[in-house]
């Protein structure tokens, strides 16, 4: 019994933090990288990693007050679709 809530408890805690769904469209219509990172920083972000995650944009660095985030992004249209702020 302990065995099985471990597991329960391990897997719960592994789904949390899956990336969300950000798009359906193809690679071939995302936003090139260079053009995504370019309207993050002109929206006042600061980027410490930039990367893919699943189909999703995501990025770690620090917003306009200088907090700490996390973001997903539509890779699509640039558009925040989950946000985390630390």
């Amino acid at each position: 019994m302990k065995a099985l809530f471990a597991i329960t408890v391990l897997f719960a805690g592994s789904v949390s933090f899956a990336a969300p769904d950000c798009t359906k469209e193809a690679k071939d219509k995302w936003m090139p990288e260079a053009k995504m990172k370019e309207m993050i920083l002109s929206q006042g972000y600061k980027i410490k990693k930039f990367k893919v995650d699943g189909n999703c944009y995501e990025i770690y660095g620090w917003d306009k007050a200088g907090a700490k985030v996390e973001i997903y992004f539509n890779p699509v249209d640039g558009s925040i679709v989950k946000e985390y702020k630390k």
